[in-house]
């Protein structure tokens, strides 16, 4: 009895394992399939994040004004300088992408609070995102590297916010540098300060450099890595500032749906400034090896109903596990060392 007791336990797990791979419903999306779907043509980049994978480090500052500790009850939201991780990146999976073909710019972020608490967020510069629900964007993925000429059409047909983003994408100005970029949460989150109230908010590091537009055939002419020196000479002369704006949801607000922006004119509480200090290539910074998870919060802070933090970071992890088993395809530093 009990070696059946023993095999039955075992196949338990097992089917609890098939089940999350996937494995028993090939139907289901899962977070493999989704980073799968990420891949360009010429397969994965080894070592490399499987998306965001071109990308600069950097040290910092966090200073709370404190306006922030009537929304949440986290610590780092309380008056005080915190320690930031950081990381500038462009949307692309190929890390060989140059700068100025890359749409979308992304900024990763940990901060970190003396009671051994951490805040990480993944940003990108658009103001809403192109698709509404996890299951949409991995079938984004696979319309889009589809062999059928007509899939992305039939695609955009079946989801509409799509044709939004592609207005964006088309018509918003391109800059020459990382720093005049506002990069935003769009997906929402739930603060909870000390009396126990909640408020559903997303936030958005707001640039004190104010954006130049620059055309895209000006930008080719600046170099394929142009963004990390610019960022590089930029803080090496001063430390690069943003402002935290905390845009609070009103009652009936759209929350689950990252492709819908809230008006306006709700409620933004300034919370306080980040500071870039130190820039770092990745293979040899402190951003390396970060996961830049966006459910690792804070007390006084948690997801919402939005179902794309917990999507997200099933996909990170597996990015992570894949390109951390990588390393020896990863590229080394100048010296010759391991990064």
């Amino acid at each position: 009895m009990r070696l059946v007791l023993i095999a039955a336990i075992v196949a338990v797990i097992v089917l609890a394992f098939a089940w999350t791979a996937g494995w028993l419903t090939p139907s289901r999306i899962t977070p493999g399939k989704i980073v799968d779907t990420l891949a360009p043509k010429g397969g994965a980049a080894l070592g490399f994040r499987r998306n965001h994978a071109k990308g600069i480090c950097f040290t910092g500052t966090f200073e709370s004004n404190g306006a922030g500790a009537d929304l949440s009850k986290a610590q780092i939201l309380s008056k005080g300088a915190y320690p930031v991780t950081g990381r500038f990146n462009l949307a692309v999976a190929d890390p060989k992408t140059e700068d100025a073909t890359a749409r979308v710019r992304g900024l990763g972020l940990r901060i970190q609070s003396p009671d051994g608490q951490e805040w990480r967020s993944a940003m990108i510069d658009a103001p809403f995102f192109p698709i509404a629900t996890p299951q949409a964007f991995y079938d984004l993925q696979v319309a889009s590297h589809s062999s059928d000429p007509n899939a992305m059409k039939t695609f955009a047909g079946a989801h509409p916010e799509l044709g939004a983003f592609g207005a964006w994408a088309g018509s918003a100005p391109w800059t020459g540098s990382y720093t005049e970029s506002r990069y935003n949460s769009l997906n929402s989150f739930v603060f909870t300060n000390a009396h126990g109230q909640d408020q559903v908010v997303r936030w958005s590091f707001v640039p004190a450099a104010a954006p130049v537009p620059v055309p895209p055939d000006e930008l080719k002419k600046r170099g394929p890595g142009f963004l990390d020196k610019d960022i590089t000479d930029k803080v090496a002369g001063s430390p690069q500032r943003w402002t935290l704006v905390v845009m609070v949801a009103n009652p009936g607000d759209v929350t689950a749906d990252p492709s819908k922006a809230w008006p306006e004119d709700r409620r933004k509480v300034e919370v306080g400034t980040l500071l870039v200090q130190k820039i770092a290539p990745e293979p040899d910074g402190p951003c390396r090896d970060i996961n830049f998870d966006p459910t690792v919060l804070p007390a006084g802070m948690r997801t919402s109903d939005d179902p794309f933090p917990a999507a997200r970071s099933a996909a990170y992890s597996v990015s992570y596990n894949r390109r951390t088993a990588e390393e020896k395809s990863y590229p080394r530093n100048a010296s010759g060392a391991k990064p």
